[in-house]
């Protein structure tokens, strides 16, 4: 469904990226407001979701027109998506989702059938990990992009996304 909001104020998320060739897929929690509103994964300027993935496939994505990094993840087999269809929220932080409507994760082998590792972007992402391990993904939880995680150093995030992308990539 697209991004909108409902009669009982619900919002809902964004359509996976994903197709056969995916062999790695990045699962958010739920689209900030950023991203619903520009309908785009990973849309507040200050993300740093295609600063790091454009330096671990070699393209700078974060410099490209939204479809061209689209098709740049899709080419590099990287899928992206989020554990919540819908949910109830005000602002965009993480801790203030109520009533979450997951994702249908079931059905990633069929629609992905390369697929191989998933990797949470964000511990409250990551609340999923056990059905997906019990799906046979190899799974890692990596530190969240987003601008309200910025405890984390840039290089220390880059190192940790590398570590568990560029395997599964290659």
């Amino acid at each position: 469904m697209a991004s909108d909001v409902n009669n009982d104020g619900r919002l809902y998320g964004l359509p996976p990226v994903i197709d056969e060739r995916a062999r790695v897929l990045i699962l958010g929690s739920f689209p900030s407001t950023a991203s619903l509103a520009a309908q785009q994964y990973y849309a507040h300027p200050q993300n740093l979701f295609w600063r790091i993935l454009g330096e671990i496939v070699g393209q700078p994505l974060k410099t490209l027109a939204y479809p061209e990094r689209i098709a740049a993840a899709r080419a590099a087999g990287i899928a992206i998506w989020d554990i919540y269809v819908s949910c109830s929220r005000e602002g965009s932080l993480d801790s203030a989702i109520r009533d979450g409507i997951p994702n249908d994760l079931a059905g990633l082998k069929k629609s992905a059938p390369a697929l191989r590792r998933v990797c949470f972007n964000g511990r409250t992402a990551a609340r999923r990990i056990k059905e997906v391990e019990a799906q046979g993904f190899e799974v890692f939880v990596l530190p969240s992009t987003s601008p309200a995680n910025a405890g984390t150093k840039y290089e220390d995030k880059l190192a940790r996304w590398r570590d568990a992308l560029v395997s599964a990539l290659t």
